[in-house]
């Protein structure tokens, strides 16, 4: 039996969820890729060799060009990533302009799945200190109820509102004004290893970052989670990213 949008609006209940997901979708992504693109400089059309060659054998040079910062090379190889977040988390990934593509999917042509963000037991709660000096601690159990309660229960109006206009006829991209970021969307994420680094050493914490980071918990999970994926195809890369502070070159 097929139904109307309204219809479908009326049935659709809430879900309140703490996870995010990055799937890795596509790539061209490899440490010969940055091996040929450096070599081009001294061996022009030669450099084309390095493609068959094994990358471990020139890891020396890949740590050389990340030590003294030069980037061009970790700029040739591509990532799609299938990003499923809260979307205050994309508000802040956007900010990353240079070296990324975005296509999120549109409220105005669809009607908006009912699944939201509330924090993790883990999830630290309290903020101490000032900015740029402030760290987060474990909150209290009643804080956690707190916060989980007065979430749902903002989430469940909020989409009743929408619900309701929906069904009375108001174009979605006018009822999509009443819902909130904690709405769970998705949209794919296109990047290169240096504009990927450069994202990893702003938007995760780490004890080998000579710079230190104070990223939003939310988005560093999604960071991480990229991070593990960036790992596996270009390792020497990566081991290069981390022995040199975790710093972009």
């Amino acid at each position: 039996m097929s139904h109307t949008p309204a219809e479908s609006a009326e049935s659709a209940a809430p879900a309140f969820r703490s996870e995010v997901t990055v799937e890795l979708v596509k790539h061209a992504a490899g440490d010969s890729d940055v091996l040929w693109a450096a070599r081009v400089s001294t061996a022009g059309e030669q450099s084309l060799e390095e493609l068959q060659k094994d990358p471990e054998r020139s890891k020396g040079l890949i740590n050389y060009l990340m030590r003294d910062r030069h980037g061009s090379p970790f700029e040739h190889n591509s990532m799609t990533f299938f990003i499923s977040a809260p979307i205050f988390v994309f508000r802040e990934f956007m900010r990353h302009r240079v070296g990324w593509s975005y296509n999120e999917e549109s409220g105005r042509y669809r009607q908006l799945e009912p699944v939201f963000y509330v924090p993790a037991t883990d999830r630290k709660l309290v903020q101490q200190g000032r900015p740029g000096k402030y760290e987060f601690v474990q909150g209290t159990e009643e804080q956690h109820e707190l916060a989980t309660r007065t979430m749902e229960d903002s989430y469940r109006q909020a989409y009743a509102a929408y619900q309701e206009m929906l069904a009375a006829g108001v174009a979605r991209e006018v009822a999509r004004s009443v819902l909130p970021v904690g709405l769970f969307s998705s949209m794919y994420a296109t990047c290169n290893a240096r504009s990927l680094m450069h994202f990893l050493g702003l938007r995760t914490q780490h004890e080998l970052a000579k710079v230190p980071s104070f990223p939003q918990r939310e988005i560093e999970m999604v960071g991480e989670q990229m991070e593990a994926h960036w790992a596996k195809l270009m390792p020497l890369t990566y081991a290069a990213f981390n022995a040199n502070g975790r710093v972009a070159p």
